[in-house]
């Protein structure tokens, strides 16, 4: 999937179906090897790991699922650098304090609270990714120009569906 929808789809739509391959089988190897190391070295109790999955996913995927159906400004490459930047920002400021990676040792600072900025633990920071994303996407989308006319329609059509009637005319 990530070599047809995100290479082919955006990076590289010239590719062939034999670099499309090779494409899928590294990513396939990284995610092997990163749950073989997460499974080695668990990055601690399960309600932690969730509430740090659920923080990456409120900085990256979330701000772009309302953009995309609320906004009509918004365009690609303000979505992807907003992900990328909220993707980032979360991802740093966790191993800051949980260890790079969840590597033990490698924190560069004490996972407390005195530490924390502004009293953010690790495991809430997905909610500050998430403006940051919002803000960068917003910014890069203004500065890059608007959507295509059929991209927009397509937010409208999701927004008001053909056929709703009467409830959207009030």
């Amino acid at each position: 999937a990530i070599s047809h929808d995100l290479i082919k789809g955006s990076i590289n739509p010239n590719i062939t179906e034999k670099g499309e391959l090779t494409a899928a089988r590294i990513s396939m190897t990284f995610a092997i090897v990163v749950a073989t190391w997460l499974g080695l070295n668990p990055p601690g109790f399960a309600a932690q790991v969730v509430a740090l999955a659920f923080g990456l996913a409120a900085a990256t995927i979330f701000p772009a699922l309302m953009m995309g159906i609320f906004s009509k400004r918004v365009n690609k490459q303000g979505a992807i650098a907003g992900m990328f930047v909220g993707l980032v920002f979360t991802a740093v400021y966790i191993f800051i304090y949980k260890g790079w990676f969840f590597i033990p040792g490698t924190n560069n600072l004490p996972d407390n609270a005195a530490n924390y900025v502004f009293g953010i633990s690790p495991l809430s920071i997905g909610a500050i990714g998430a403006l940051v994303n919002f803000i960068v996407a917003y910014v890069v989308s203004g500065a890059t120009g608007e959507p295509p006319k059929h991209v927009q329609e397509l937010v409208e059509s999701i927004r008001v569906p053909k056929g709703a009637g009467a409830a959207t005319h009030h």
